[in-house]
């Protein structure tokens, strides 16, 4: 295996690994500056949606259309998250099924104890959990309380292409 560094050129770092076959990846890093920004950067000036598990799928999805959001965090008495009801979750469990949204409650259809993210979480690793398990938006707690919703759609280019080569660099080994 032949390794060979370039020498950064702006915010990259290309690193090119030859195998015994002639195969070749190219890796590229960002500097660190990019890759370290922090949950709490994407939530620092939105307040989430949020609703409680007796509101009903109607209700919620007029509040994600008119503030135009993919999903609405669900909270109990206490504004602790009990879960999330996304988009998905209104087309594959409410319409799919043939339910009435209009009597359907929040808390028959939404994805409960959704995995959370703290907002000192590096942004990158975020997003790898986003990827890594299949999800578009992840609540922010801080002491328990919801504090933000991250959406795949918030973080930085930069942050999905370093995670898209990362994965392509992993499915090549």
């Amino acid at each position: 295996m032949q390794v060979k560094d370039t020498a950064p050129a702006g915010p990259y770092h290309v690193r090119i690994i030859t195998d015994d076959r002639g195969a070749v990846a190219e890796r590229r890093r960002e500097e660190d500056a990019v890759s370290k920004s922090a949950i709490s950067e994407l939530i620092l000036h939105r307040s989430p949606v949020v609703m409680r598990d007796s509101a009903t799928v109607q209700e919620a999805c007029k509040i994600m259309h008119q503030h135009r959001v993919g999903a609405i965090i669900v909270v109990d008495e206490q504004k602790r998250p009990v879960g999330i009801f996304t988009g998905r979750d209104a087309v594959n469990r409410v319409l799919a099924n043939g339910l009435d949204g209009k009597r359907t409650l929040l808390r028959e259809v939404m994805t409960e104890k959704p995995d959370c993210v703290s907002p000192d979480w590096v942004t990158l690793d975020a997003l790898r959990q986003m990827s890594d398990c299949g999800y578009r938006h992840l609540p922010v707690v801080q002491d328990g309380k919801i504090v933000g919703l991250v959406s795949r759609c918030d973080f930085r280019l930069m942050d999905q292409v370093r995670l898209d080569e990362e994965t392509g660099y992993w499915e090549r080994i």
